[in-house]
């Protein structure tokens, strides 16, 4: 079965997020953990929490994603931004053991001038302080599309962070096809070619969850704009192949395209028709 959702908001509660779920026949969800551009949490209640563990439970749901707010900059050139963002990350994934065996995605940050090596340090050197060998949540990196001075472009750039992690058991990575096509990995026309990249560079076996964007720009674009599935450079055509790809297709997939709630749905059902049930064997 197709494993898919699209990115909900926390503000009704977490119960309400897998109600809005289930109302658009997705099995999964992502979310952002705090304000997406700011730092503030909502106090958790731990009853509606259970509620939503329940109704995924009952739902057959896949593994939900937790997202970090966009702000963080967790090597950035300016040490009170890295603190606060390494507070924040800590503090999640606290939060996040609330809903044990999930996933958590940041984006790496950008360098600031300071370059690539300096900024991967600061990157291993915070998820050496925060990640612990009891936590239950997988960190996964997010690939990125290359504007600015971003860490993450490349496969070469999120191989190095991993590498310098301790444990390695607790990493990994999410692609997020509108990143990938805006970075020049060509997953229009060479999808086998950018997975067999991805594979002997960092591994397959590091790779846990799919975003699944259309891109407003074209190939190589670097500019990080989503668009509405078939409707932007990469199509559905390519989408299509993506969700039924046997390196891929039993990942969980994530919308993040510019829809609402009733057009995520409709997106859902189309990419349903699309996916390709095979028998266990």
């Amino acid at each position: 079965m197709l494993k898919i959702g699209c990115h909900l908001s926390i503000s009704n509660g977490f119960e309400a997020m897998g109600k809005d779920a289930l109302e658009i026949k997705a099995n999964t969800f992502q979310f952002f953990t705090r304000n997406p551009r700011g730092s503030k949490a909502k106090n958790i209640d731990i009853n509606d929490v259970e509620k939503l563990l329940k109704l995924m439970k009952e739902n057959n749901f896949a593994k939900i994603l937790g997202h970090a707010p966009y702000t963080l900059n967790i090597c950035s050139a300016d040490e009170r931004t890295r603190e606060f963002a390494l507070e924040v990350l800590e503090d999640d994934l606290k939060r996040l053991e609330l809903l044990p065996n999930n996933y958590y995605n940041f984006h790496p940050g950008s360098h600031v001038k300071q370059g690539v090596e300096t900024g991967i340090k600061f990157i291993v050197d915070a998820l050496n302080k925060i990640l612990k060998p009891e936590q239950s949540t997988i960190v996964l990196l997010e690939t990125m599309s290359g504007k600015g001075t971003e860490i993450g472009r490349t496969f070469e750039e999120l191989k190095e962070i991993i590498d310098g992690v301790l444990l390695s058991n607790k990493i990994g990575v999410c692609l997020d096809t509108c990143h990938v096509y805006d970075a020049g990995y060509d997953i229009v026309k060479n999808l086998d070619g950018v997975l067999n990249e991805f594979d002997r560079i960092i591994g397959l076996d590091k790779l846990y969850a799919i975003h699944l964007n259309d891109s407003k720009n074209p190939f190589e674009s670097h500019k990080d704009r989503h668009e509405i599935i078939g409707e932007g450079h990469i199509g559905y055509d390519a989408i299509v192949k993506i969700i039924n790809h046997p390196k891929l297709r039993n990942l969980p997939f994530f919308l993040e395209t510019p829809n609402d709630l009733f057009g995520h749905g409709e997106e859902i059902k189309l990419l349903r028709q699309s996916y390709k049930d095979i028998p266990a064997i």
